[in-house]
């Protein structure tokens, strides 16, 4: 007998999708944040290196680590990170994620936002332009696919401008977490909080 993945209603009366109904600070997460739109350049690049930092990992433990992931990279201010000369000194620091590959796609991806100034964009445009014509509206969280054609296209298109740890599964996962979809199961109370997507 397969597990239920529709939505939990909790204490409060309201439902969430099974990922944020029981952990707290998953909650708080889903309730005040996930799902709403992230149109700054530093909103955004913040995003994707968190994403990054994901991979292989569980996202309460990124949550875990944020304060000092921002400590440690200027708040993501691109142009800060991007003078950064190293992230060495950061291995030995325990309240960061100590991967010596995803610490230094933080400034690679600094450099690379940067870059797009130049190019005629910025990082959330860039990412924007990338939204589908449809949202999906899944009923359980079986029903949540991990990539999509927009994600695998922005996914190609950040590597071609000098991303890192952008694959498509990563890429999707931040159009969810920023609004370009709405991933929230249909009865789910911030389903449409958005303003992205009809209800």
């Amino acid at each position: 007998m397969s597990e239920y993945c529709g939505p939990v209603v909790g204490d409060d009366g309201l439902a969430r999708p099974p990922w944020a109904a029981h952990d707290e600070m998953l909650r708080e997460y889903y309730d005040t944040e996930w799902g709403l739109p992230v149109r700054d350049e530093r909103g955004m690049f913040e995003r994707i290196c968190l994403e990054g930092f994901q991979v292989g990992l569980s996202w309460k433990l990124i949550l875990q680590k944020r304060q000092a992931l921002r400590e440690a990279f200027f708040h993501f201010d691109p142009d800060a990170v991007a003078a950064m000369s190293s992230t060495q000194h950061l291995l030995d620091d325990a309240t960061l994620i100590r991967n010596p590959k995803k610490l230094n796609a933080v400034l690679t991806n600094a450099r690379a936002t940067i870059a797009l100034r130049s190019q005629g964009t910025d990082l959330a445009r860039l990412v924007w332009s990338f939204q589908p014509e449809r949202t999906p509206e899944p009923e359980t969280a079986e029903d949540v696919a991990s990539q999509s054609p927009e994600s695998e296209a922005l996914a190609k298109e950040l590597k071609r401008r000098g991303f890192t740890f952008v694959g498509p599964v990563t890429m999707y996962a931040l159009m969810e977490s920023t609004g370009i979809i709405d991933t929230n199961l249909v009865g789910t109370w911030r389903r449409g909080a958005s303003g992205v997507w009809p209800l």
